[in-house]
This record gives C-alpha cells, sequence and structure tokens, in this order.
C-alpha cells in the first residue's frame, strides 16, 4: 500500500459529498440505536423470555446468537447481492424488514417462531449496518469523518444507555412482548426519517467476493479484522450474560439490572465519544488503550465485584471500555481501507456480528455446562490476545 493510497483524500472514496449533511447523520444514528436495541433486548428479557416459553437462560441467549450469527452473513451478502442499487433504498427496504420482524417477535406464539423472527432481524442489521458503517464518508467532507463516525456510533452506546434498559424496563413492568411492539413502532418511525432526509445514495463500488477478498491482503485490515473478532467475541461471552452475573456474583436484585444496564450504555456512550476525540489524533495508540481496557474489565468484575457496590462500578468501568471498540475498530477499518471503505466496512460488520452471536453461544455453552464466573475470565484473555494484535500493527502508517 503506498502512502497515497493510505491518507485518504477527497478523490480516493467516490461518492464524497460537496455539502456536510449532518441531518442524514443524526437518522443514521438513530438506525444504529434502533439495531443494537433490537440486537441486545433480549439480554435483558433473558430470564422473563425463558420462563415464560420454558426455555433455560441459556437457550434463551439463541435470541441473541442467532441474529447475530445471520448479519455477520447477511453483512457481505446483502450489498452484493443487490448491487448497483441505490444504497438509500436498500435502506428504507431494510427498515421496514425490521419493523416486520420486530411485529413477528412480539406475537411469537412459541419461542421457535420468536427465534425465527429473529433472524428477520438479523438480515435487516446485518445488511444496514455494512452500509452505515462507513457513510460517514458519503455525508460529511473528509475532515469531519472521524466526527460523524462517532456520532453514528453514538447510537450504539445511546441504545445501552436508553434503548436495552428502558426496553428492559417496559418488559418488567408490562410484558417482554410489548418490549417488541416497541422497537416495531421505533422502526417504523426511523424508516420515515430515513424517507424524509436520507439523499440518493448511489452504489460507488459494486462488491464482489474478489473485492471482499482483497482486503485480507491488506495488513492493515487484517489486524482490524482480528481485533474485532477477539474482542466482540470476548465481551459478548460475558456480557450475553451480565444480567445472572449481576444477581449472582455480586448480589444485585433483579429490580436493579435495567438501572445499572442504564448505567453501563451511559459509560459507553462517554466511551465512545472519548474515543472519537482520541481517534482523530491517534489510531493506533487510541485502539490499544481500549483493548488494554477491555482486558482488565472483566476479569476485575469477577475479582473485585462480589458486592452490589463494586459489582456497580466495575459495570461502569466496563462500559467505559467497551464504549470505544465499535467507533475504534470502524475507525481504524476506513484508515486501512480509503480506496474500499464499504467493502471494508461489510467484511468488518460480517466478523463483528459473527463474534457477537458465536460469543453468546459460547457463553451459553459454558454458563450451563461449566460456571458463570468462566465467561469473564474467556473476555479477558480474548481482549488481551487483541492487544497483542494491535500492537504489531504499531509501525504500519495507515492506522497510526
Amino acid at each position: 500500500m503506498t502512502t497515497a493510497e493510505q491518507t485518504p483524500t477527497r478523490t480516493q472514496e467516490p461518492g464524497t459529498p460537496d455539502q456536510s449533511r449532518w441531518m442524514a447523520v443524526a437518522v443514521v444514528t438513530l438506525g444504529t440505536f434502533l439495531l443494537v436495541t433490537a440486537e441486545q433486548l433480549p439480554i435483558g428479557l433473558l430470564t422473563s423470555v425463558g420462563s415464560a416459553l420454558s426455555v433455560s437462560e441459556g437457550t434463551a441467549g439463541l435470541m441473541v446468537t442467532v441474529p447475530s450469527i445471520v448479519a455477520g452473513f447477511a453483512a457481505p451478502l446483502v450489498p452484493m447481492l443487490v448491487g448497483s442499487l441505490d444504497r438509500r433504498v436498500l435502506l428504507l427496504g431494510l427498515m421496514a424488514l425490521m419493523t416486520v420482524a420486530n411485529l413477528g417477535s412480539a406475537l411469537a406464539p412459541n419461542f421457535t417462531v420468536l427465534v425465527g423472527s429473529r433472524v428477520l432481524v438479523g438480515i435487516a442489521v446485518g445488511g444496514f449496518w455494512a452500509v452505515a458503517a462507513g457513510l460517514a464518508v458519503r455525508l460529511v467532507a473528509p475532515a469531519d469523518v472521524p466526527r460523524a463516525t462517532a456520532v453514528i456510533f453514538g447510537g450504539v452506546g445511546a441504545a445501552n444507555v436508553f434503548g436495552v434498559p428502558l426496553g428492559t424496563l417496559v418488559g418488567d413492568l408490562t410484558g417482554w412482548r410489548i418490549a417488541f411492539c416497541a422497537l416495531s413502532a421505533l422502526a417504523l418511525v426511523t424508516l420515515i426519517a430515513l424517507l424524509a432526509v436520507l439523499p440518493g445514495l448511489v452504489a460507488s463500488r459494486t462488491i464482489r467476493p474478489k473485492l471482499l477478498m482483497e482486503q485480507f491482503q491488506n495488513p492493515g485490515v487484517r489486524v482490524g479484522i482480528i481485533a474485532t473478532v477477539l474482542l466482540v467475541f470476548g465481551h459478548f461471552a460475558a456480557y450475553t450474560f451480565v444480567s445472572p452475573a449481576l444477581q449472582k456474583l455480586s448480589g444485585i436484585d433483579e429490580r436493579y439490572v435495567g438501572p445499572l444496564l442504564f448505567g453501563f450504555g451511559a459509560a459507553g456512550m462517554i466511551g465512545n465519544f472519548v474515543a472519537g476525540a482520541a481517534l482523530s489524533r491517534r489510531v493506533h495508540r487510541s485502539v490499544l488503550t481500549i483493548a488494554i481496557a477491555m482486558t482488565a474489565a472483566m476479569p476485575l468484575f469477577l475479582l473485585l465485584g462480589q458486592t452490589a457496590i463494586s459489582g456497580a462500578i466495575l459495570l461502569i468501568v466496563w462500559g467505559l471500555a467497551f464504549g470505544g471498540v465499535s467507533v475504534g475498530l470502524q475507525t481504524w477499518m476506513i484508515k486501512a481501507a480509503p480506496q474500499a471503505v464499504e467493502a471494508a466496512s461489510s467484511l468488518w460488520v460480517a466478523v463483528f456480528n459473527l463474534s457477537i452471536g458465536f460469543g453468546a453461544l459460547a457463553g451459553g455453552v459454558i454458563v450451563d455446562t461449566l460456571a458463570l464466573q468462566s465467561v469473564l475470565w474467556l473476555g479477558g484473555a480474548c481482549a488481551l490476545l487483541a492487544a497483542l494484535a494491535i500492537w504489531t500493527a504499531r509501525n504500519n502508517d495507515a492506522v497510526r
């Protein structure tokens, strides 16, 4: 990769805007908020759904595993299948699918039907996120891309602050079916907002399997993919079962899980924007710091979080660290592949979501067969390996 290829310019990514469209950025942020809320809300509803539909907590974890794995495959497949279709039309169609899928979850008569509706959620999540992850370069000027990316991924933190905790609260007060109905309504609102403000987004470059495979020849992309797999897999192996962990390891009453998840998400939002500011100066150092913080956060929760107060504090520390993961790794991918942002983003979204799914699946197996504590050790070990992988790219000018 030459120096010219490593430094993003206005001519490198087709479709660079003549003027910034921050209202569109805001609505795409609402979309990421919905995606993460829809994908992770079952984490706060595991106990109630499992009880209502007569399945174990480990089996109920499939509500997170299935859509995440489906999203992982959908991320590259959806852009490939639609070819040169206007990305605005694609995003609108996927948001309509999200509306229907969450309504299906709310009306599911049994766990099998519920998991089937979560498959549709996964298709919508993977396809939407594959486009939205790199959309900042299509909506704002190059100098504003790190800030716009942080805003878009602010939806991730907002989902943890408001979406998942409020959804959990709604589920606790009115029933989990009402929580899924609320998600469907939010998806409809997002669809209308996208229709109103999103400009036409002609496909900048048709994604083909060959283009995706070419990304692995880029050393910066390879490290970004490895770090993504390790950090996200380890985090979700542990975080999927944070509700039982808070109750069984820290002795926290189930009534306080929702508010604590709110705190986790609030810390994540802070971490997202702190990371966004740091990434505009030094990408490599910022992402390495995030990985090191994740390495410490999960084992410390196990070692020191054995009281309600210490458990709550360490959950907030964990949220602060994880808040920078999405924006940090997506910025890494944009920097590493400035001439193929959508292709690299699709690949990144694929491994991100597959890692969520397989992490949750591995966590479920471990919780059901070994011990709840084991998933926290696994998360810390994966984060340590990610930090080592990131450190090896310290001399790569594209991501410095």
